[in-house]
């Protein structure tokens, strides 16, 4: 346990509370009582610095349109409160160790943790962020481990023909990984034109929805629309595998599973970071996983995925702009 933590510290822990639909306010949070309830042996004190918003997650948190059949697995790491309102929610905090090992002190650490300004927790709830990785961009790790996730689920290998339907950050993400391997044709489609600038850095090419050409090994979805899911049925290849990554909340998707759906004996599957894909899960636990996530993302070329940054004492006022429906941009840091 951390031996003192000061007044000073206590009385400026500040956290991120959604209050209600479409309302947000920033609330003093005791950090003793925090330890006390949620964290009795924690030994470290971190003091944030950077942390992402999930615009996916955080929009159907702010809206109040977590279902109620999910409250309890929606739940993040350490969150407060229970859905719908109030709750102290999100699971992306980059910091530095102000108090506790003295082999800790001083270094950079991701963590899933709520938009907070410190927090108190235990040493093996870190992740360590190498030092070729700016904080700054080490607050996409969240969304990096979850593009790991699906590309592992989809069994995707060198030379296959791949298809990213949202160029959103996380299928902008799944495409960079994809590129990777050798002889892969990755493609990012989307309606977006301006992707374009973006997924070429990332190793891909792109196409808008009319225009896409072929059929494709493997094709990950993650435009959390109809649309979007009945083109990757269109343009898989026999036996071909979807990986449905976005989450629809609440909504409803209506399908095409007539036509050829069968006879090209499609496969769809969900891929969730929350459960590891089955043949990594014994070997990858978290603070793995996670540290790979880090370390994929050391090539500047992701800095462009962060399009926006506010203060995490405008946050309140900024959220209804940052998480409304069809806002431009991608990634969404907070500076602390």
């Amino acid at each position: 346990m951390i031996e003192k933590t000061s007044a000073r510290q206590l009385d400026a822990a500040r956290a991120l509370f959604y209050t209600a639909t479409h309302k947000a306010e920033i609330r003093p949070t005791d950090l003793a009582l925090e330890r006390n309830r949620d964290n009795p042996k924690a030994d470290v004190l971190v003091r944030s610095e950077w942390s992402c918003i999930s615009r996916g997650t955080e929009r159907l948190v702010f809206e109040g349109r977590v279902p109620e059949s999910e409250w309890t697995r929606m739940r993040a790491p350490f969150q407060q409160g229970d859905f719908p309102f109030p709750v102290k929610y999100g699971y992306a905090v980059t910091g530095v160790v102000e108090s506790g090992p003295q082999a800790l002190i001083g270094r950079k650490v991701f963590c899933l943790y709520p938009h907070q300004n410190m927090f108190e927790i235990k040493a093996d709830a870190l992740a360590f962020i190498p030092k070729n990785v700016p904080p700054r961009r080490a607050a996409l790790a969240a969304n990096m481990e979850t593009a790991l996730n699906a590309v592992w689920d989809s069994g995707a290998g060198p030379a296959d023909q791949i298809l990213v339907i949202g160029g959103g950050l996380l299928g902008l993400l799944i495409a960079a990984i994809c590129a990777r391997l050798p002889g892969a044709n990755v493609i990012v489609i989307d309606i977006n034109s301006d992707r374009e600038r973006l997924a070429e850095p990332m190793g891909a090419k792109f196409s808008l929805p009319a225009d896409a050409q072929g059929e494709a090994d493997v094709i990950f979805h993650t435009s959390a629309s109809a649309t979007g899911l009945n083109l990757a049925i269109e343009k898989a290849g026999f036996e071909a595998r979807i990986v449905e990554v976005s989450w629809f909340g609440a909504e409803q998707a209506s399908i095409a599973l007539g036509g050829a759906f069968h006879s090209r004996r499609l496969q769809i599957i969900s891929s969730q970071v929350g459960s590891v894909s089955p043949a990594r899960r014994p070997r990858w636990p978290y603070r793995r996983r996670m540290e790979a996530a880090l370390s994929l993302l050391a090539d500047p070329v992701f800095d462009a995925l962060i399009t926006d940054e506010v203060a995490f004492e405008d946050l309140p006022q900024k959220l209804p702009q940052i998480l409304a429906s069809g806002a431009p941009g991608l990634a969404t840091v907070v500076k602390y």
